[in-house]
């Protein structure tokens, strides 16, 4: 497992970047993280780091945000919603996981079950007042869920 810190939307958004420099295609990246802790923030640095020139938005009501650019695909998913296998069949996230496009998944506890075990889970705690601790690890070296 790997932890950062963060104090700064703009760090979140720089720690976003960095991360989105290592993953390969297809990278399932899933947040665990309650409201206004960042994922947007980490998300729209993965969005950056790809090469993607969008801005990025919560993807709340619409459940699926796609940002792509120049033959890469990052979709945005919001799993807040969804409540059981019928619902995550309806988003069509199965059919995204046959892509090579990256996929990152805010409530992604909500559909736990579903991620592959290459996932790779963020988990943000809240350590102040704009300080976040993000902790890093593959859905297979399951830690702490």
């Amino acid at each position: 497992m790997k932890t950062y810190v963060t104090d700064s939307y703009d760090e979140t958004v720089s720690l976003g970047e960095k991360i989105a420099s290592s993953l390969p295609k297809g990278s399932v990246i899933a947040f665990i993280g309650g409201l206004g802790m960042g994922k947007t923030a980490f998300t729209t640095g993965l969005v950056k780091g790809l090469g993607i020139n969008m801005d990025v938005s919560s993807p709340t009501f619409a459940i699926c945000n796609t940002y792509a650019q120049n033959g890469v695909t990052l979709y945005h998913f919001d799993m807040y919603r969804v409540d059981g296998w019928d619902d995550l069949y309806s988003t069509g996230f199965f059919d995204f996981l046959d892509t090579d496009a990256y996929i990152a998944v805010e409530w992604s506890e909500n559909i736990y079950g579903a991620l592959p075990d290459d996932t790779l889970v963020v988990e943000i705690e809240k350590i102040g007042d704009n300080s976040r601790r993000f902790k890093m690890y593959r859905k297979s070296e399951e830690e702490t869920i």
